[in-house]
């Protein structure tokens, strides 16, 4: 037997029409793609494929900024892992077209 305590992490995905947060308990050590995997969130959302995915943690891109990516990043109590779904358009370009009409 073990004395070794899983801690609480959370897995949210999110699209227009449904948002979802999945409480997992998990052990120590896991990381965030493995903890998405464990949450069972393709279930409920077939179009992701976390092999591919994005990820990030409250807000934060995993890596990017000094975080370590989802594969290596190492939950802790009360982490929230985000999956975000691809860009529909590039932001930039929005601005610009945004930009370009208000001049007009």
């Amino acid at each position: 037997m073990t004395d070794i305590e899983p801690i609480a992490v959370e897995v949210a995905y999110a699209t227009p029409e449904k948002q979802l947060i999945i409480a997992v308990m998990v052990e120590p050590g896991t990381t965030a793609y493995d903890a998405a995997l464990k949450s069972k969130v393709c279930e409920e959302f077939p179009e992701i494929d976390l092999e591919s995915a994005k990820f990030g943690l409250f807000g934060q891109a995993l890596g990017s900024k000094g975080l370590a990516a989802a594969r290596e990043y190492v939950l802790q109590e009360g982490d929230r892992i985000e999956i975000y779904r691809p860009l529909i358009a590039d932001p930039k370009e929005v601005r610009r077209k945004r930009a370009a009409a208000k001049k007009a």
